[in-house]
């Protein structure tokens, strides 16, 4: 059984829960520890059932919770060294640290993680490949363009978390935005637009990927119709369990078993 729910998703705080038969584990955890432990409530799951939290970069959206959650418990922190480096003036007296070389595999409580490298403006990025028994699930999220890596790592996935940050008119003609950070949101280390997210999708679609997400939406440029307009234009009529991961609430579990 492998169970993902997101608990979070967009530029105020990103956070899932991954459940497998043996293991409970967050990935990223951009949300409060207050607000960390009540949506871990709304599934049933306490702090002390978490056995590790799993870090894609070290933006505050993917890990402001870690200051506060590493004083109250005990959950080791996997990352990758360069990702460690920089939380550790942040994430002070904690011996939780479990470190993994980017692009490498390790075993977590009966499931298989698999981490490879993006392009996105922090210091050594990745995206993770989970997979328990012969069930996988794809975490993409914080990245410019997909590189022929990327969906490399991907290829075969039965579910994806995947960025669909922005609407490209929207963007443009947003007014709260300077120009610089209009450019480095449409970067190549930036995040995804719809179409790029769709045309990504495009690139590692199968007949067995069955559950897509569509998460990191911007609340200014971009929306659920628009983001799942573009992706369903691509589809067409693939049945395909579709649907936005939001900031606000809790998304239904994706479950394979």
């Amino acid at each position: 059984m492998l169970e993902i729910t997101i608990l979070a998703s967009g530029s105020s705080g990103n956070a899932a829960l991954v459940r497998t038969e043996t293991a409970s584990f967050l990935v990223d955890a951009g949300l409060s520890t207050k607000e960390l432990t009540l949506r871990l409530a709304s599934c049933g799951v306490e702090p002390r059932d978490l056995c590790a939290i799993l870090v894609t970069h070290e933006h505050g959206d993917h890990t402001k919770g870690l200051v506060q959650w590493s004083k109250k418990h005990a959950t080791p922190i996997y990352c990758n060294r360069q990702t460690a480096a920089v939380l550790r003036d942040k994430v002070i007296d904690f011996n939780g640290w479990k470190i993994f070389e980017s692009g490498s595999d390790f075993a977590l409580e009966g499931t298989t993680i698999r981490s490879f490298l993006i392009p996105h403006d922090a210091v050594e990025p990745v995206g993770f490949v989970i997979r328990e028994r012969t069930y996988s699930f794809g975490f993409l999220t914080d990245l410019g363009h997909a590189t022929t890596l990327v969906t490399e790592s991907l290829r075969g996935v039965d579910g994806l978390l995947i960025e669909a940050n922005y609407d490209e008119q929207l963007l443009e003609n947003d007014t709260k935005r300077p120009w610089s950070i209009k450019q480095r949101i449409q970067s190549r280390h930036g995040h995804l637009s719809n179409t790029a997210a769709a045309e990504t999708v495009s690139r590692i679609r199968h007949d067995g990927l069955a559950h897509l997400l569509l998460g990191h939406l911007s609340r200014d440029c971009n929306s659920e119709e628009l983001a799942l307009a573009a992706m369903q234009t691509m589809l067409g009529r693939n049945a395909i369990n579709l649907f936005c991961a939001l900031q606000e609430e809790v998304s239904a579990p994706v479950r394979f078993c």
